[in-house]
């Protein structure tokens, strides 16, 4: 359900923001997470992939191009989810292994495709062989990851000069109703605009580009968006009907939207590159 994007995007240096520069109503920096919160928070989803897979939209394909290397073989899908990455990379013909902690997940790949390899298992403990990958991608994964464990680990399992790519759709919150709806769907990995993800010493030369777009959707659609958030995911009953209500009442009655009519959701997708030294 992705919507047209740009035909190219250029690689900018990352200059990391003064640290006294913050954007009103948008995180300073990500969440960080002790490992019982992100193991609660990554518990999640271990079910409903069915669900998240028919509302999650894929990827531009000006951010794909920009992770993906000339000349790769081998690719890693690490968090993968239901493969909304992983079947994109499969499409340019790279051997692609998808690797998630949920069965459930996984098993909306199988659903779908047989194009890629699935391993069961964290980022942090792939059990994958030493330098096997040219590529190794995050999805909407990596600030549910310890940040040097993932590191170190992808390191080894990458070849020399072998690439690490970051990505995140975000909701484009500087819509002032998007922004809103973010905030009714807590949805907490909406990203400051100049958010740059920390990764391990191993990594050199970060470079990322943003891809402005829109998702086609209805009312309903977004109301199932906020379904597949974490946030819904482990609220309680009560918590559930809030989110659930709070929604019906922003979307029907203060849009003026009519249940079926046609809307275009505000996107920007972050991507970030990184590579090891050839030589390592």
């Amino acid at each position: 359900m992705t919507g047209p994007g740009p035909e190219h995007a250029s690689a900018q240096p990352v200059t990391r923001p003064a640290a006294d520069a913050p954007i009103p109503n948008l995180p300073v920096r990500a969440p960080e997470l002790d490992e019982a919160r992100r193991r609660a928070f990554g518990g999640a989803f271990a079910t409903g992939g069915d669900r998240y897979d028919a509302v999650r939209p894929s990827y531009p394909e000006a951010a794909v191009d920009f992770l993906v290397p000339g000349g790769a073989r081998d690719a890693v899908d690490l968090g993968a989810g239901t493969g909304i990455l992983t079947l994109q990379l499969a499409s340019r013909g790279l051997r692609t292994t998808a690797v998630d902690p949920s069965a459930d997940m996984l098993a909306q790949l199988h659903r779908k495709s047989d194009a890629a390899t699935t391993v069961q298992a964290t980022a942090e403990e792939t059990g994958l062989p030493d330098a096997a990958f040219d590529l190794a991608t995050y999805a909407q994964a990596w600030h549910w990851v310890d940040v040097a464990r993932a590191s170190a680990e992808t390191a080894r399992i990458l070849r020399p000069g072998g690439r690490l790519g970051l990505l995140w759709n975000q909701l484009d919150v500087t819509v002032p109703w998007v922004h809103r709806l973010s905030r009714i769907m807590h949805a907490g990995d909406v990203h400051r605009p100049e958010f740059v993800p920390v990764v391990g010493s191993e990594f050199t030369g970060l470079e990322s580009v943003q891809v402005h777009w829109e998702q086609p959707a209805t009312a309903e659609h977004l109301i199932e968006l906020a379904k597949s958030r974490s946030y819904y995911l482990r609220a309680g009953a009560e918590t559930r009907a809030r989110v659930e209500g709070n929604l019906g009442w922003y979307l029907y009655e203060h849009l003026g939207l009519e249940p079926g009519q046609p809307l275009g959701l505000p996107y920007y997708t972050h991507a970030w590159r990184t590579h090891l030294p050839s030589g390592r």
